[in-house]
């Protein structure tokens, strides 16, 4: 194990940067325990003469804990639920998805 893959436990274990999820491949099953870090960034979409300001949900978790994420899979954080778009991306060291969602 490198530092940077140290690093990454260390942070997806804080309870202060990562939270508990659960991932239903597909949407459906019992699901799986995994941990993920929640960014919420604004998204400015260009749309004619005008832009259109939207809110995201974009979530990052280890390759270790989810390892074939893919569209249609429903993570679940507490009482919200949200659906994978689009096609999970892998970081430069192949450790941590990076997840388009949207809410269910």
């Amino acid at each position: 194990m490198n530092a940077f893959t140290t690093a990454m436990n260390m942070i997806f274990a804080d309870r202060n940067m990562a939270v508990d999820a659960l991932w239903l491949a597909g949407g459906v099953g019992p699901g799986v325990a995994v941990r993920v870090i929640r960014k919420s960034p604004d998204e400015i979409t260009p749309f004619g003469a005008g832009r259109i300001l939207s809110e995201t949900t974009r979530l990052d978790a280890r390759i270790a804990d989810l390892p074939t994420p893919a569209p249609g899979d429903l993570i679940r954080i507490g009482a919200e639920d949200f659906i994978l778009q689009g096609e999970p991306k892998l970081d430069r060291e192949r450790l941590i998805w990076s997840l388009d969602t949207r809410p269910a």
